[in-house]
C-alpha cells in the first residue's frame, strides 16, 4: 500500500511538472504571453495586460500614480575629494546620512562601486565576448591590452560609523555591503563614512563613462569625473535592493539626497560641477565673478573665461591647490570636470514660473572652437525650453555641458559631450548636428532619469527611449528640416523587420541591437502614439501628467503604461503589448478592392448599366480569332430561333411592370434609398507583420481629389490577420494608399498601393578595375622610395 501511495505521489508531482512545462511552452499567462487558441489559431493582440503588470497596491495605484503609502529612501552626502593631477588619481572621503523611509527593517546597506567595472575581475570584463581577430587597429589593440594592465578599481581604506568605529563590509565586485551594528528601523537614520581612492582611466586606452584626456601638444589633462564615490544603491518597494552588478549598459538607479562636496584641484584648474558654487570669492578672479554676474541677464552666451585666457592658462604651472565647494540639493548623483584648459561661457535663462534665472554654462578647451561657443549654451537653453513645455519646469539652478573625452553622458545639472571640429576649425554637417543633438539628449536626461527617477539598471528604455523621443521634439523646434536620426517611423523600418532583436521590455544587459532597441524603437513608438494613435492633444496631456506625477519619485514601466491610459482615457494595452512586449513589426497590405453600386430596381437604369459593363469587357484572343471561322447557322439560317435575337439585358414589359409594382410597396424614405448614387468599396486588408496598428488610408478619386480615412487599431480585434472594410464614396475611386505619410513604420510599402504601382530605383555603371599583383606592389614601393631618396639634398663630398 505504501509503495502504491509513493507511486501515486510521484505521478502527481510528474503530472504537475509536465502541466507547468506545457503552460510555459504554450505561452501561459504567467509571463503575459498570449494563450494558445487551437480553434481560431490566432493570438489575442488585444489581450489586456492585467496579468503582466504588477498588482496595484498602496505604494502604486491602478491609475499609475504613486499610492498613499508611497515611500523612497534618502541618502545625503558630505564629500571631500582631491584630484591628483600628477598621478591621475582620486582620493576621497565621504560621510553618508541614510534615512530608512521604508516599512522594512534593514540589517545591512548596499553601495555601488561602479568604477570597479575597470578591475580585472569585474563581470563586465570576464563575460565580455569577442569576434575572431583579423585586422586589428592600433587603437583597438591599445584598448585590448589596457584591459589586462590597467586596474581602475576603488580601494576602500576605511568604513566607520558616526563614532569612528569600524563597520564590517564586504565588496562583491561593483557592489559593497555594509553590515549595521544594529537594525535600522522605519523612520530611523544612520550615519557612516567611507574613505577610498582609485586611478582615473585614460579614455583613449580604457574608455568608460568617466576618465581623463591627455593633450600631447600642451601636456595638459582634462578630467570628466563620474561614478567616482561609493553611492547608495536603491532600495524600493518593487525590487528591494537593486544590487545587480554593473556590466556597463545598465547604468544605475540611485536615491535622492543633498550633497555638499569639496573638490580640491591644482590652483590653476577650473571646475565644472553638479550643484551651485559656494565659494566663488576663493576660486574665481574678480573679473570672472563680474562676468558671471553679468551673464545672468545677458541676451546671448558670454565668456567667463575667454579662449585667449584659456590658451594662456594652458601654459601655467600650479603653485598650490584650491578647493571648490559645491552644494546640490535633491539630486540622485554628482559629477564634475576639471582642467586648466577650459574656456567657460554662460547665459542666464529665465524659465516661466522661476524666480531666478537658470545658469546655462559650457566648458570646453580651445580644441572645441569655434563649434562649442556657437552652439553649446544655445542648445542647453533650447533643451530646457522644450523639455519643460512637455513635462515640468526645470527645477535646478544650473545646467552645464562639458566637452571632453566622454562622448555623451549625463548627470544632475552637468553632462559630458564629445564632438569637436577639425584641427583647422572646420567641421562637417554631421559634427555640427551631432553636437547639437548630443547636448539636447544629455541635458534632457536631467528630466529622465535624473528627476523622473527610473531604474536604468533594469529598464534602459525608460530613460534613453523617453529622452530620445523628447530629443526628437526638441530638434524639430531648432530649425526646419533638422536631420534627426531617431523619431520618425520610417527610420525604424530596417530594425523593425530585422531578425536579431528582442522586445523593448528586456533587461538592460540582455538587449540586442542596443541603440535601436533602447533608444530608437521606444522613441518611435512614442511618436507613433502621439501622432497616430492618440493625437497630440491627448498624448501631451497624458505625458505631462506622467512626468509631473513622478517628479523626484521612482516610476516603473507599469506606472508609465497605466498613467498614459488613465490620463488619455484610451485603452492602450494592445499598443504596449505589440510595441514593448513583442518583436512584431508593421506590414499591412491592401490585398484587394471590390467596387459595388446599388441597383435601383429600375430596369431602364440597371439593365442598361449592366449591358454597358458587359459590352466593355475585352474580347478574348479566342473570340477575336473565332470571328473569321465559318458558322453553321450562316449556312442553315433555319437553325436560328428566339434565343438568337434575345438579350437578357434588354428591358421588357415584364421588367417594367415588376418595377412599378415594387415601387408601390415602398414608402418615401425607402424610395429615396433607391436613388443612392454612392460607390461602395470593400477593401480587403492583410496583416503580414503581426503588429496591429491603425489603418490610415488615402482615397484618391477619378477627378484627382483625395481625402484621408483613419481607422483605429481595434479594427483587428476579431481577426488580427485579415479584415475587410466597406468604404462609401460619392465619387469613383482611382486608387487607395495605405499609410501614405509613413506613420506606422510599415516595412513593406509595395503592398500599400491599390492598384499596385511600379517601383522605381536607379543603378550605376562601374568600370572594372584590375588589381595589382604582389610583384607590381613591391616594384611600386621601391620606385616611391627611390623618388624620396632623389629629393634628399646631395651630401658634400669630402676634399
Amino acid at each position: 500500500m505504501n509503495a502504491l501511495r509513493n507511486l501515486s505521489a510521484r505521478l502527481l508531482v510528474t503530472s504537475r511538472f509536465l502541466l507547468l512545462t506545457l503552460l510555459l511552452l504554450s505561452g501561459s499567462t504567467l509571463y503575459g504571453q498570449a494563450v494558445s487558441n487551437d480553434k481560431f489559431k490566432q493570438e489575442d493582440k488585444f489581450r489586456q495586460l492585467d496579468e503582466v503588470l504588477p498588482t496595484p497596491n498602496g505604494f502604486r495605484n491602478a491609475s499609475g500614480a504613486p499610492g498613499e503609502k508611497y515611500w523612497q529612501q534618502q541618502a545625503d552626502y558630505e564629500i571631500d575629494v582631491e584630484l591628483d593631477d600628477k598621478l591621475q588619481k582620486i582620493i576621497g572621503s565621504e560621510k553618508i546620512t541614510y534615512t530608512n523611509n521604508s516599512p522594512d527593517t534593514l540589517s545591512y546597506l548596499w553601495l555601488q562601486l561602479d568604477t570597479n567595472i575597470l578591475s580585472f575581475d569585474s563581470d563586465a570584463h570576464l563575460t565580455g565576448t569577442d569576434s575572431p581577430l583579423g585586422k586589428v587597429g592600433y587603437k583597438s589593440m591599445q584598448q585590448l591590452m589596457a584591459k589586462e594592465t590597467f586596474d581602475g578599481s576603488m580601494k576602500v581604506t576605511a568604513v566607520l560609523d558616526a563614532e569612528g568605529n569600524k563597520l564590517p563590509y564586504q565588496i562583491i565586485k561593483t557592489m559593497m555591503r555594509i553590515d549595521l551594528p544594529r537594525p535600522l528601523k522605519t523612520g530611523e537614520s544612520t550615519q557612516f563614512s567611507v574613505d577610498w581612492s582609485y586611478l582615473i582611466n585614460d579614455s583613449e586606452s580604457r574608455p568608460a563613462r568617466t576618465g581623463y584626456e591627455y593633450f600631447k601638444d600642451d601636456k595638459n589633462f582634462l578630467y570628466e569625473i563620474a561614478h567616482w564615490y561609493p553611492r547608495m544603491a536603491a532600495y524600493t518597494d518593487n525590487t528591494g535592493w537593486q544590487h545587480k552588478q554593473f556590466l556597463g549598459r545598465g547604468e544605475f538607479t540611485l536615491e535622492f539626497g543633498d550633497f555638499l562636496t569639496r573638490i580640491t584641484v591644482p590652483d590653476d584648474h577650473v571646475v565644472a560641477s553638479s550643484g551651485v558654487l559656494q565659494n566663488p570669492e576663493e576660486v574665481l578672479t574678480e573679473t570672472q565673478r563680474k562676468r558671471l554676474d553679468e551673464a545672468k541677464t545677458a541676451k546671448k552666451p558670454m565668456f567667463i573665461i575667454t579662449p585667449e585666457e584659456a590658451k594662456a592658462n594652458e601654459k601655467s604651472k600650479p603653485k598650490g591647490k584650491k578647493t571648490w565647494v559645491f552644494k546640490a540639493d535633491n539630486v540622485r548623483d554628482f559629477a564634475f570636470a576639471s582642467s586648466r584648459k577650459f574656456i567657460w561661457d554662460a547665459q542666464g535663462h529665465q524659465l516661466e514660473g522661476k524666480a531666478e534665472p537658470i545658469m546655462a554654462m559650457s566648458y570646453y578647451p580651445n580644441e572645441g572652437e569655434p563649434l562649442w561657443s556657437r552652439y553649446s549654451t544655445h542648445a542647453i537653453i533650447h533643451t530646457l525650453n522644450v523639455f519643460s513645455k512637455y513635462t515640468f519646469p526645470y527645477p535646478y539652478p544650473v545646467a552645464i555641458s562639458v566637452n571632453g573625452p566622454v562622448g555623451g553622458m549625463e548627470y544632475p545639472m552637468i553632462c559630458f559631450n564629445g564632438p569637436r571640429p577639425e584641427k583647422d576649425g572646420t567641421y562637417s554637417k554631421r559634427t555640427k548636428y551631432g553636437l547639437i543633438s548630443v547636448i539636447i539628449h544629455e541635458v534632457g536626461h536631467n528630466y529622465f532619469p535624473m528627476i523622473v527617477n527610473s531604474d536604468e539598471r533594469q529598464w534602459t528604455w525608460m530613460d534613453e527611449g523617453i529622452t530620445t523621443f523628447l530629443q526628437f521634439l526638441t530638434e524639430q523646434e531648432w530649425e526646419d528640416e533638422y536631420p534627426s536620426r531617431r523619431g520618425e517611423p520610417r527610420d525604424m523600418v530596417d530594425y523593425m523587420k530585422s531578425g536579431y532583436q528582442v522586445p523593448i521590455m528586456t533587461n538592460s544587459e540582455s538587449i540586442l541591437q542596443f541603440g535601436n532597441n533602447a533608444y530608437g524603437k521606444p522613441a518611435t513608438a512614442l511618436n507613433v502614439l502621439r501622432e497616430t494613435v492618440l493625437g497630440r492633444e491627448l498624448f501631451d496631456y497624458a505625458f505631462k501628467e506622467y512626468s509631473r506625477r513622478w517628479m523626484f519619485k521612482r516610476p516603473t514601466p507599469a506606472d508609465f503604461f497605466r498613467t498614459m491610459e488613465d490620463a488619455s482615457g484610451v485603452d492602450l494595452d494592445w499598443f504596449w503589448r505589440g510595441w514593448f512586449y513583442t518583436t512584431d513589426h508593421t506590414d499591412m497590405a491592401i490585398e484587394n478592392v471590390r467596387q459595388y453600386q446599388l441597383e435601383t430596381g429600375d430596369p431602364y437604369v440597371d439593365k442598361v448599366r449592366r449591358k454597358k459593363r458587359r459590352d466593355e469587357e475585352p474580347e478574348s484572343l479566342s473570340e477575336m480569332r473565332n470571328k473569321k471561322l465559318p458558322k453553321r447557322t450562316e449556312k442553315f439560317p433555319e437553325l436560328k430561333d428566339f434565343y438568337n435575337e434575345y438579350d437578357e439585358l434588354d428591358v421588357t414589359d415584364a421588367d417594367r411592370k415588376k418595377f412599378e409594382s415594387h415601387l408601390k410597396e415602398l414608402d418615401a424614405d425607402e424610395k429615396k434609398l433607391l436613388e443612392t448614387q454612392n460607390y461602395f468599396y470593400l477593401v480587403d486588408l492583410k496583416n503580414h507583420g503581426g503588429l496591429v496598428m491603425p489603418v490610415i488610408l488615402k482615397l484618391t478619386f477619378d477627378d484627382d481629389s483625395s481625402r484621408m480615412l483613419r481607422i483605429p487599431a481595434e479594427i483587428w480585434r476579431y481577426n488580427n490577420q485579415s479584415v475587410s472594410k466597406l468604404i462609401l464614396t460619392e465619387k469613383p475611386l482611382k486608387s487607395l494608399t495605405l499609410d501614405p505619410h509613413r506613420e506606422t513604420a510599415d516595412t513593406q510599402l509595395s503592398n500599400n498601393e491599390f492598384p499596385r504601382t511600379i517601383g522605381k530605383s536607379f543603378f550605376q555603371l562601374e568600370k572594372s578595375k584590375k588589381s595589382k599583383n604582389e610583384m607590381q606592389k613591391q616594384r611600386q614601393a621601391e620606385e616611391a622610395e627611390k623618388k624620396k631618396d632623389d629629393k634628399k639634398p646631395a651630401e658634400k663630398k669630402e676634399e
